[in-house]
Order: structure tokens, then sequence, then C-alpha cells
């Protein structure tokens, strides 16, 4: 295949206009994100080769750089232009629309990925070179900095016009969508699928999410000329509206995700379509409406605090309707084991787990002593790697040969994509968690090098390295795909049928897992005596379990982690087994 046959495959330049335009913004979303994963990796060096030697290899600009890039090209040249990208597909595709105004559509692709290139520099030196490094202002955005006669550090306002672009991106790719949901609604005699009724509501999310931040952007660009004063605590607050529902932008279109694939995996109807549609409606009342909970330290109103907090627990709801609703629409059924379900089923299940750790971060009196630690970066980042990257690539794994008519080439790359990603994303979670609970603060750099920061550090680079070596291997699957991929003709197909026939060629090596059978397998009648047995086993253990704190000494050692391991085991092997071997459950 030469270039330029390569280049076709790439962008699927000869496919319709909704392909072409959403297979660019997969490609630079690619791109950015790929870039963004070197910038982490930069920070996990700096931070893990200080805790290991006492060197940094960095740069301090540098490494405050590379934390800012990171962010940025992950969060919006990647995970943003992405999750437009897949609404755009499915508005067009699912509603059978013909696209309109598709220069505005070029005109948003356009300015994101010149807004990722503003951020970074400086291209252009205005209007004084300061340094090379002028994202080290910080992904934190404090305001004044980089402002001149604010700060003693100024730079170039390219960084400020890169988040102009960004919100001026938002705000008319945003338009375009819901102008496409407006020409459907006139054609349309049934509502709107669950999924497209998330897709929308994300939407109007995302431009209502970016109100305080396009504010706070204008307002820099004002003060940087002198033409207006700056307020640096307000400028933080409205920059920060976006700062709680940032993450459910990020989040929710995984929930729509989840909406379309387990009825579809499952090959049952969703439990509760009026449940659905009434969690998307309280999702953008509330993840919208807790604009400072990231903020409980900045000089505000007790009041608006606590109402804050309690505002903020109300986001629970539509999250505990929408687990109860997926769940009972699953309970029961017949999942085949492909790379699909176990994408679905990592983001389902890591949206819980991360979901616990920030109801956490909602409580004042919790978050006045993790404030600002490793804690609050383990739950975001568990929040991303564990739910909403997942169930991106539970999408992209039908979306791709749904798009180019390819088959991916090859299963067991995927397989190994998924295998390699989980292990690192939880080890990843796990390090930034022991970090946070042991008092390291976001950002530190240079940290006291006792052996509990250090393990953690390593741990967290280990899984990192570990998760990028296995996102990799599936972007080198994606190329093999686009360039050898199998041809398959899916006209007319619908699309549950497309994701049962991607996830048949994606399936487990000849394992199928029937969920209430393999249970009742497990359970039978003739294996209760085996119940009994492993609560005499559990029992065992609990008792073992009381050797290595008694040997720990002044506990400051792996052995109370031996003690906690085994107790738990214990607990676990004796409660459930005996009850259920009592015929109790």
């Amino acid at each position: 295949m030469g270039l330029k046959e390569f280049v076709i495959s790439l962008f699927q330049l000869d496919k319709d206009w909704t392909t072409r335009i959403v297979m660019a913004m997969l490609v630079m979303g690619v791109i950015w994100g790929l870039l963004g994963v070197i910038d982490s990796l930069m920070v996990r060096i700096q931070e893990t080769t200080w805790g290991l030697s006492g060197t940094l290899v960095f740069t301090p600009q540098e490494y405050f750089a590379s934390i800012t890039l990171h962010a940025e090209r992950d969060l919006f040249g990647f995970a943003q232009q992405v999750i437009y990208a897949i609404f755009i597909y499915f508005t067009i595709k699912l509603l059978n629309l013909q696209p309109k105004a598709k220069w505005l559509l070029n005109i948003s692709f356009i300015l994101i990925n010149i807004s990722m290139m503003f951020m970074e520099g400086p291209i252009v030196v205005s209007p004084v070179f300061n340094d090379n490094y002028f994202s080290a202002t910080a992904w934190y955005y404090l305001s004044p900095l980089g402002l001149p006669n604010y700060s003693d550090y100024v730079v170039s306002p390219l960084f400020f016009y890169g988040w102009l672009l960004l919100d001026a991106f938002t705000y008319l790719a945003g338009i375009w969508i819901v102008y496409h949901y407006y020409i459907a609604s006139k054609q349309l005699k049934e509502k709107l699928p669950v999924p497209l009724v998330f897709f929308l509501m994300n939407t109007l999310l995302f431009m209502i999410g970016y109100s305080g931040v396009t504010a706070a952007d204008i307002w820099d660009v004002l003060a940087f000329y002198n033409i207006v004063q700056i307020n640096a605590i307000a400028n933080q607050i409205a920059f920060w509206i976006f700062g709680h529902a940032v993450v459910y932008m990020a989040w929710l279109p995984a929930v729509g995700a989840l909406y379309l694939l387990i009825p579809t995996l499952a090959n049952k109807p969703l439990f509760s379509e009026r449940m659905g549609r009434i969690s998307a409606l309280l999702y953008l009342i509330f993840s919208n409406n807790v604009p400072i909970h990231h903020l409980y330290m900045v000089n505000l109103p007790v009041a608006i605090k606590v109402l804050q907090e309690v505002l903020t627990y109300a986001v629970v709801i539509p999250s505990m309707m929408t687990f109860l609703n997926l769940w009972a629409t699953v309970k029961g059924s017949q999942v085949k084991f492909n790379i699909i379900t176990a994408f679905t089923v990592t983001s389902f299940s890591g949206a819980i787990a991360a979901g616990v750790t920030g109801i956490s971060n909602a409580t004042v009196a919790f978050d006045a002593i993790i404030h600002n630690s490793d804690w609050v970066v383990s739950h975001f980042h568990a929040m991303i790697l564990l739910s909403i990257v997942p169930a991106a690539m539970a999408v992209l794994y039908f979306m791709i040969p749904m798009m180019t008519g390819r088959q991916w080439f090859s299963n067991k790359m995927a397989w190994i994509h998924w295998i390699g990603y989980v292990l690192g994303a939880v080890l990843f979670v796990i390090g930034y968690e022991l970090m946070g609970l042991n008092g390291l603060l976001r950002r530190t750099e240079i940290y006291p090098r006792t052996a509990t920061l250090i393990d953690a550090n390593v741990i967290a680079t280990a899984g990192a390295i570990i998760a990028e070596l296995a996102t990799l291997v599936w972007f080198l699957n994606l190329v093999l795909t686009l360039v050898k991929g199998r041809n398959v003709n899916l006209e007319g197909v619908g699309l549950g049928q497309l994701i049962t026939g991607v996830g048949a060629s994606l399936e487990w090596p000849e394992q199928n897992i029937n969920i209430s059978s393999l249970f009742n397998k497990i359970m039978t009648k003739k294996a209760l005596g085996g119940l009994w047995a492993l609560g005499i086993v559990g029992a065992i253990i609990i008792i073992i379990s009381v050797f290595p704190l008694a040997f720990s000494g002044d506990t400051y050692n792996a052995l109370p982690w031996v003690w906690i391991v085994l107790l738990t085991v214990g607990i676990v092997l004796i409660s459930y087994p005996v009850l259920k071997g009592a015929k109790s459950l």
C-alpha cells in the first residue's frame, strides 16, 4: 500500500462526509492522546527517579508543563474531541439524517486542534519571549499567574487564546449537534432512544459547564492587555465552574454507551426507559449545579459550601438509578464474553468503584483533609481510566468496523490490550491513592523519600507503563485494521446485529459465559458440603492472620498488610459459604 492509499484508508476519504469528518476527529484525537501519554510519562519519570535516586531528570518548567499538557491534550484534544465525534456519528446515523451546515463543523474541528497547538507554544513570541514552557502556568489555572503587572512570570497570551478557541469549539460543535436533534424532532414519531437522550443531554452539559471558563478566559485576555482589572478569587471560581461538570462531561458519554451496549449484549430491552430518561435529566441539573465542588477551601460563605455538599450528594441519585436500571436489565441473561463485553463490564464496575471515592470528596470535613492531595488525583483518574476510557473502547471496537467496513486485524491483540490496560490502570490508581493517604500533595516534584511514598510512586509508574504499552498494542491493531483488515459487508445491518457480529469475532477463545447458569453450577446442592468446608478454611485463615500482626513489630512494614488481607479472605470464606450452606441465602 502506497502513501496515498494509506492516507485514504486512515482518514476514510472514500466514504461519506460524516464518516470523513468523524474519522478526522478520531485520528487527531488519538494523536493528541498519545502526546498526552508522553507528557504523563514525563511526570511519572520525574517523581519516580526522585524517589529512587534523589535526582531530577527534567527541569521544573518541563515538569509542570508536562502536567498541564497531559491534562489538556488527553482531556480536551483527545477525550472531548472523540466524545463529540461519537455524538456526531451516532446522531446522524441512528436518526438517519442528512448533515447540514458542514462548514460549521469543519471550522469547529480546525479550532480545537489549533487550540491545542496554542496551549503548548510559544509558536509566536508575543509580546516578548519569556521561556519555552508557558504551559507551566499550570493546569491548576491560578490566575493572575502569567499576567503582566500581576505576576513576575509573564507569558505569551497564546495560552489564553488557546482556551478561547477550545471554548469556541465547544459551543460551535455543540450548537451543530443540538441543531440536528432539532431537525430530527420534526421527523420522529416516538421518543429518542435513551442512549441518544444521554448524548443530547451531555452536549447541553458541555455548553452549560463551559459558561464560567469562557468568562474567565475572556477576563484573562482583557486583563493581559490592561483593559480591565482582575479579581483572582472570582476569576478562579468562574474558571472552575466547569471543574466538577467536566468530570461528568467526560463520564456521561460512558453512561450513554452503557445504555446502548448492555441491553444489546444481554439481548434484552432496557429494564426501565422512563428511569433512564429521568436520570439523564437529573444528571444535567445536578452535574452543573455544583460548581465549587472542588473549591471548599476557597474563601466562600460556609452556607454555600454546605449547599454544594448537599447538591453533590444529589448526583448520587441518578447514578443509583442508572446502575439499578442496567443491572436489572442484564440480570439472568446469557452473555458471550467478547472484547466489547469485557470493556463494558470494566466501565460499569469501574464507575462504581471510582464513584465511591467521589462521595468521600463531597464531604466538607473529609475534603479538608485530602484536599489537593494525590487522593483526588487517584479519584478522577479512577473514573477516567476504569470507566470513561473502557466505555469509549467498547464503542470504538464496534464503531471502527461500522465506519470502515473492515474487521479488526487481530483478536489476540485486542485481548492483550484489555488485560494489560486494566492491570496497569488498577496499579496506577492504587499508587496514587497510597500517595494521597500518606499526605502527598498534587504536583509534588520533590517529596520525603520514605519507603511508603517511593513504593507508591513505583506502583503508579509501573501501572502507567503497562497500561500505555497495552494501549500502543491497540493503536497498532487499529492501524493494521485500517490497512489490512478483512473487508466485511455491513450494508443494511442493524446496530444491534453489528455489535453482536463484531463481538463474535473478538470472543475469548471458545468461552461463553451464562451468568445465571454459571452461578447455579458453582452453588449446586451437591457442592453444599464443600461450602461448610470453606467456612472451616476461613476460620483457620482468620486464626493464622494474627501471626503476621504479632510479628510486625512497630507495624510500619508489609506484615500488617498480610494480616488484613488474610483476615478479609477468612471473613469472606466464612460469611457467604456458611450462610449459603445453611440455606440462609
